[in-house]
C-alpha cells in the first residue's frame, strides 16, 4: 500500500492505495511534488473509476450525477502493471469487488501530454451483472491550485456543433453555466454534455476543456466514439470533478448485461493536461490525433479534390453536365474528381437509395464512360455513397430480413425517409462489401465520399440488452468493417461526411484520412466554420469547400479559395462557367497550395484573434510550423479596416511578412515586435488574405 507515481512526457499520474485497498487518483497533470491538502472526510471522492450496476445502492445524494456509484465506491486494489509498447508507456490498475474485476487502462503517447484511457470489466462471478454506467476517465479535484474560488478561476470551454455551424466554442465560468456555490462542498447540479444517436456531433463535439486561470493549466478531453457519449462536471466533496465516457443508461438508453466470464471495454477517452491555454491544448490534441490514426498516403500528400455538389450540380449529375466540369477541374489542377449524390437514380432519389447501381438516364453511355474520362484527364475518379442507410422506397427494403435493420418496439426505425442498416449483421457487411468492391474493381473508383444524413436515434432493441447497447455494438461493427475495407484497399480514400461535420469524431477519423467540415453554402459564413474547425480535426484531414459562382466578383473568388487553402481543398462551383480571369485566380491559388501543402501535416493551428463566432467583423486562423506560420484573415464586416493579430511566439523577433495569396501588393501590414502584434489593413468588407510569416531568427 502507498503511492503509485507515474511520470511520462510532461504528465504525472499520482495514485494512492490506502490501507483498506481503496484507490485514489490524486493528481493528473504537469509534474508536481506538492502534497495535496485533502480533508479526510472527502478523500473517498477521489476514486479512480465510477461504475453503477443495476440493483446496487448509489450512495450519494447525487441528483443525476455519477458520484457515489456502486460498485465503483467498493472496489479494492489488486495489482498494477507498467510496461512499454510501440506507442509509449502503458499503465494498468486492477481493482475488484465481489466477482467483478475492473482494469483502468492509461496509454501514454511518446512525447505528448496526452493519455488514452478506457475501463475494462470482467465478470468473474457467478451472477449476471447489468452495467448502467462506466467511466472511461474520472478525476476529482479539477480546481485544486491557485488562490481564488473555483467560480473565479475556472473556465469551461464548450464546443457547440450544428449543421452549417460546426465547432463553435464558448467559454464560461461554472457560475455562468448554473453551477453556483449554493452550499459549501455540495450541490445536486452538474454541467452535463452528451449526445444520443448515430450522429456523434449533433449539438456538441465529443470534447471539452477545463481551464484554471490561477495555475495557467488546462485539462482537455475527447471522447472517441461514433455514437452516444456523455461527460459531466460537477461538485463532489468541496472539489470539482470530471467523469467522461461512452453511453449511459440515464442519458443514452444504454445497459450492458455481463454474463459470468464476459468482458467489456468502455469507449476510449483521450485526456491531457498542460501549462498554457486553448491554443496549446489544441496543438497537443493535433499531435495526438496524428499519432493515433491509421497511416495514410492521403494525409501526407494532400491531393486536391473537385466535388460536383456544393453550389454546383447539387445531386443532379449527368454526362452532359459533368463533361465541361471535368475539363475545367483538370485545367486548374485538381487531382481527384468526385461525382456526388444522384448518380444512381433516374429522378428523385432521397428515399430510394440502397441498391447503388448507376442511372442509365443520367449517363446514356454508361457511368464508366464518365469515370474513364476523368481518369484520362489525369484525375482519380470518386463517387458518393451512403452505405449505412436504405431508403424506405428502395426495392430491396421489403425483400430483406427484418434483422438487417434497426428496430424499436417491434417496428423498423425510420428517419427522414431512410432505414438504418445494422452492421452487427454479417449479411449487411457482405452487402456493403459488394458495393465497395464493385465501385473499386469494376469502375476504378479511388475515392469514396461516405456520407451519413440521418440520426437513427438511441439504437436498436433487436438482439440487444438495451437500445444503447445495440447502437454501441453497431458502431463498433461498422468501424471493424471500415478497417477491413482499408486492409483490402489501403490506398482508397474514404471521406467521412455526416451532413457536413455531424459525425466528426476520432473513432471515425482514426480510420478515415479526410473529414467534411461543413455543408455551409455561404462563403462568408463558411469562413467562421473554417476558422474554428481545426479545434476538432487535424488540418490535413479537414476538407473545406471552395465554390466560386459564375457571377461572383474577383474578391469573392479569392475569399472562397482562402477558405480552403490551409486545409484540404474541396473545390466545387461551376468552374466551367467562370470568367477566364476568375478561373485563373482559382488556378493560381491551387498552384500556390501545391507549393506549400507539405507544411500542413506538420503544422499546428492557432488563433491570432481568439476563437471566432458568427457575427464577428473579422476572424483569423493560423498554422504554425517550425520557422514559419501561415495566417488567413477574413474581414466579414464592421466599419474599421484595421485588424490586429496577436503572435506571442514572435515577441522580440524580426519576421518577414508577405501576402502570398492573392499577392504581395494586395494588403498593408505593420509589425510591432515588443507587443508581438501584427496589424493588417483590409479596406473592404467581404475580403480575405493569406499571409506567410517567416521567423528569420529561428
Amino acid at each position: 500500500m502507498g503511492e503509485l507515481l507515474f511520470e511520462e512526457d510532461q504528465l504525472q499520474l499520482k495514485l494512492q492505495v490506502i490501507e483498506d485497498g481503496d484507490v485514489r487518483l490524486l493528481h493528473f497533470g504537469p509534474p508536481t511534488r506538492q502534497e495535496l491538502s485533502i480533508i479526510k472526510e472527502f478523500e473517498h471522492k477521489f476514486r479512480l473509476v465510477e461504475i453503477q450496476i443495476a440493483g446496487e445502492n448509489q450512495m450519494d445524494h447525487h441528483g443525476s450525477k455519477y458520484t457515489g456509484t456502486s460498485p465503483g465506491r467498493l472496489l479494492k486494489f489488486v495489482s498494477h502493471r507498467d510496461q512499454r509498447n510501440t506507442i509509449g508507456r502503458k499503465i494498468e490498475i486492477e481493482q475488484a469487488h465481489d466477482g467483478l474485476t475492473v482494469i483502468s487502462h492509461f496509454q501514454f503517447y511518446a512525447g505528448l501530454p496526452v493519455v488514452r484511457c478506457w475501463t475494462e470489466l470482467v465478470n468473474r462471478g457467478k451472477q449476471s451483472l447489468a452495467v448502467e454506467y462506466i467511466s472511461s476517465f474520472c478525476l476529482c479535484g479539477l480546481d485544486i491550485g491557485g488562490t481564488h474560488s473555483r467560480h473565479v478561476k475556472s473556465r469551461l470551454h464548450l464546443p457547440h456543433n450544428t449543421w452549417y455551424g460546426e465547432a463553435q466554442w464558448r467559454c464560461n465560468t461554472p457560475h455562468e453555466l448554473g453551477l453556483s456555490d449554493v452550499r459549501q462542498g455540495f450541490t445536486t447540479k452538474r454541467i452535463a454534455i452528451n449526445n444520443t444517436g448515430t450522429w456523434s456531433c449533433n449539438g456538441y463535439l465529443p470534447m471539452g476543456m477545463y481551464e484554471n486561470t490561477d495555475t495557467n493549466t488546462i485539462l482537455f478531453w475527447q471522447i472517441e466514439n461514433n455514437g452516444s457519449w456523455h461527460w459531466e462536471i460537477g461538485e463532489s466533496g468541496d472539489f470539482m470533478y470530471l467523469c467522461a465516457g461512452g453511453p449511459t443508461f440515464n442519458e443514452n438508453h444504454w445497459m450492458k448485461r455481463l454474463q459470468p466470464g464476459d468482458r467489456f471495454e468502455s469507449v476510449p477517452v483521450a485526456v491531457g493536461r498542460l501549462e498554457g491555454g486553448f491554443d496549446q491544448a489544441v496543438a497537443a490534441l493535433t499531435k495526438y490525433r496524428r499519432a493515433m490514426r491509421r497511416p495514410s498516403r492521403d494525409t501526407d500528400t494532400l491531393p486536391i479534390i473537385f466535388n460536383d455538389y456544393m453550389n454546383c450540380l447539387t445531386a443532379e449529375p449527368t454526362t452532359q453536365k459533368l463533361m465541361p466540369l471535368i475539363e475545367a477541374a483538370a485545367e486548374v489542377g485538381c487531382e481527384y474528381f468526385v461525382i456526388d449524390a444522384g448518380w444512381y437514380a433516374d429522378g428523385h432519389w432521397w428515399d430510394a437509395v440502397g441498391e447503388w447501381m448507376p442511372s442509365h438516364a443520367r449517363f446514356p453511355g454508361g457511368l464508366k464512360q464518365v469515370l474513364d474520362h476523368i481518369r484520362n484527364r489525369g484525375m482519380t475518379p470518386g463517387l458518393w455513397l451512403e452505405i449505412e442507410v436504405m431508403g424506405i422506397k428502395c426495392p430491396l427494403a421489403d425483400q430483406l430480413p427484418i434483422d438487417w435493420f434497426f428496430h424499436r418496439n417491434g417496428k423498423r426505425a425510420i428517419d427522414n425517409g431512410r432505414y438504418q442498416l445494422d452492421f452487427r449483421h454479417p449479411d449487411v457487411q457482405t452487402h456493403a462489401d459488394k458495393v465497395v468492391d464493385r465501385l473499386v474493381r469494376e469502375y476504378g473508383v479511388g475515392y469514396i465520399k461516405m456520407d451519413y444524413n440521418i440520426n437513427a436515434g438511441p439504437g436498436t432493441d433487436m438482439n440487444a440488452d438495451s437500445l444503447g447497447a445495440g447502437l454501441l455494438d453497431h458502431n463498433r461493427a461498422y468501424l471493424a468493417w471500415i478497417d477491413r475495407i482499408f486492409e483490402r484497399y489501403p490506398d482508397l480514400v474514404i471521406e467521412n461526411c455526416g451532413s457536413g461535420g455531424l459525425r466528426m469524431d476520432y473513432a471515425m477519423l482514426s480510420r478515415h484520412s479526410i473529414q467534411s467540415s461543413t455543408d455551409q453554402t455561404d462563403l462568408h459564413k463558411n469562413a467562421v466554420v473554417v476558422a474554428s474547425v481545426l479545434s476538432a480535426v487535424a488540418p490535413e484531414q479537414s476538407a473545406v469547400w471552395s465554390y466560386p459562382l459564375a457571377d461572383c466578383s474577383r474578391e469573392d473568388v479569392i475569399f472562397n479559395m482562402i477558405n480552403a487553402l490551409l486545409m484540404r481543398v474541396h473545390q466545387s462551383g461551376k468552374l466551367s462557367d467562370l470568367t477566364p480571369e476568375n478561373r485563373l485566380i482559382v488556378k493560381q491559388a491551387l498552384d500556390y497550395y501545391r507549393r506549400f501543402r507539405h507544411d500542413i501535416p506538420r503544422s499546428v493551428p492557432f488563433w491570432p484573434m481568439g476563437l471566432p463566432a458568427f457575427g464577428d467583423s473579422a476572424v483569423s486562423l493560423g498554422l504554425r510550423c517550425e520557422d514559419k506560420c501561415y495566417i488567413a484573415i477574413w474581414r466579414l464586416g464592421g466599419d474599421s479596416s484595421r485588424i490586429d493579430l496577436s503572435l506571442p511566439h514572435l515577441r522580440g523577433r524580426r519576421p518577414t511578412i508577405k501576402c502570398t495569396f492573392p499577392g504581395p501588393d494586395t494588403v498593408t501590414t505593420q509589425w510591432n515586435s515588443n507587443e508581438a502584434k501584427l496589424t493588417v489593413l483590409l479596406p473592404q468588407a467581404g475580403t480575405a488574405r493569406l499571409l506567410e510569416v517567416v521567423d528569420k531568427d529561428y
